[in-house]
């Protein structure tokens, strides 16, 4: 699946259909999430990434990811100072 199709502002979702975040944009092999998608805590107002080897496909506004929301939430690596 090329990066290419990844657009901002598109919705990132897990194989379960529910929302991740929302696309910053694409760095690398890496999807940027909004801020406004970053939690709550620690985590909040700070970018966080996904990996573009967990897209499984792009349809419509939304990247749908292999893996389901709660897992892929565990591969996000944050932005540090960013």
């Amino acid at each position: 699946m090329p990066a290419t199709r990844i657009k901002e502002h598109m919705e990132v979702i897990g194989a379960d259909g529910v929302h991740v975040g929302t696309v910053d944009h694409v760095e690398g092999a890496r999807i940027k999430l909004t801020k406004k998608d970053s939690g709550e805590g620690s985590h909040k107002g700070h970018h966080h990434y996904i990996s573009t080897s967990l897209v499984a496909e792009v349809e419509g506004n939304k990247v749908r990811l292999s893996a389901n929301a709660d897992v892929a939430v565990m591969f996000e690596e944050e932005a540090s100072g960013k």
